[in-house]
């Protein structure tokens, strides 16, 4: 783990997250500037810069993860779809180079694609207690 990464620093419960989900490898909370509401991120406990270092077997694991956190957040957010985006490189835009994943619910209403501002912890917290009922 990394002493100056967000993530790893969330992974040891050093910062606040609203957390949806965690086992022994993968852990995935709420973004703090969600593109929509339940915006969910999937993270590696260990730090990999991106998919490229990810051990096989912890990247099979972890998209396990992901397919059981999209269904949990599609159904509690009641999205008409789901997107599932991974970035790798900054080329690609990834902001934090500690490997993860988005799950962003979609509505048919037009939904935007920028962040929005910051989001206060205890809002975030509320969001992740009703997509917690789905895991």
């Amino acid at each position: 783990m990394s002493n100056d990464c967000v993530f790893c620093r969330i992974a040891r419960n050093e910062e606040h997250a609203s957390f949806v989900y965690e086992d022994e490898s993968v852990i995935a909370f709420l973004d703090a500037r969600p593109v929509s509401e339940g915006h969910t991120l999937v993270v590696s406990r260990r730090h990999y810069e991106n998919i490229f270092a990810v051990p096989d077997e912890e990247l099979a694991h972890l998209f396990k993860v992901v397919k059981k956190v999209a269904l949990a957040v599609s159904k509690s957010e009641k999205a008409d779809g789901i997107s599932v985006i991974q970035n790798n490189g900054s080329a690609a835009h990834q902001v934090i180079f500690h490997f993860h994943v988005h799950v962003i619910p979609r509505h048919e209403r037009a939904d935007s694609h920028a962040p929005r501002a910051f989001v206060e912890s205890s809002e975030l917290d509320k969001v992740a207690a009703r997509i917690r009922k789905y895991i």
